[in-house]
């Protein structure tokens, strides 16, 4: 049943970034931008269909590559837990982030800087909460594939941090900076 959970934790993030992207195209705002400013990020989806395969794998007794490293149910209870609050922190980032929310940078046409909510918590909810349910997921299907994943998404999202930063500095300014003083780049 937990590895159900796990599959649903994913679908749930994809379905909500979704529907938010659709939601603010109603309103006439482009929030889907993924691989304008960095043309490496089409290199993702292929290890984000294998991430996906072996997660549905598990979940229906498919062949799937990679061995388990270990059996235990409270494991997989602690990665239960790291995946709804992951979900949860993920919902409360979306809502946070009012029209601001983008997949991408978009450096013509951003909102406003957004401190408060999830913000004032970290400068980045949206990646702490996907470190969480990368975390939770291996911990419920502990597959060795999947720890490589957990360590290499890790690694991405700090790029991707880095890259957004870099942005938004030159974007909001000091005002941007004030904030970083303020409130810590994860938790």
């Amino acid at each position: 049943m937990d590895r159900y959970f796990a599959l649903a934790t994913l679908a749930c993030l994809i379905l909500l970034v979704m529907m938010r992207t659709i939601q603010l195209k109603k309103l006439g705002i482009r929030a889907f931008l993924f691989g304008k400013m960095d043309k490496k990020d089409f290199l993702i989806p292929p290890f984000v269909i294998l991430y996906i395969y072996i997660l549905l794998g598990s979940s229906f007794q498919w062949p799937v590559l990679g061995t388990q490293l270990y059996r235990s149910q409270a494991m997989s209870i602690i990665g239960v837990v790291f995946c709804l609050l992951g979900l949860l922190f993920f919902g409360y980032a979306l809502i946070s982030f009012g029209k601001s929310f983008r997949v991408g940078l978009d450096e013509n046409h951003p909102g406003e800087l957004v401190t408060s909510g999830a913000f004032a918590i970290s400068r980045n909810p949206i990646y702490v909460s996907f470190i969480l349910v990368f975390i939770g997921i291996f911990f419920i299907i502990p597959n060795w594939i999947l720890l490589v994943y957990v360590l290499a998404g890790t690694c991405l999202i700090y790029r991707q941090i880095k890259l957004e930063e870099k942005s938004l500095r030159s974007i909001y300014g000091g005002a941007y900076e004030e904030y970083c003083g303020k409130v810590r780049r994860f938790l």
